[in-house]
């Protein structure tokens, strides 16, 4: 599955609204995904990890 290592950060899925003449139409749903990136880790080795775990790690 598609998710952080770290803090679990996974997808969410989302409508988005279009206005088109003062009124919003109905959109279909996507699924958005975090922006996953590989890592080593000393526990496990190669893991994915969010952008925002990334980040915290190199500081």
């Amino acid at each position: 599955m598609k998710q952080c290592a770290i803090c679990g950060k996974g997808s969410i899925i989302r409508g988005a609204r279009k206005k088109l003449r003062s009124n919003y139409n109905p959109t279909p749903k996507k699924r958005k995904q975090p922006n996953l990136q590989w890592m080593k880790s000393a526990e496990n080795g190669r893991v994915l990890a969010c952008a925002k775990c990334l980040k915290g790690k190199k500081s």
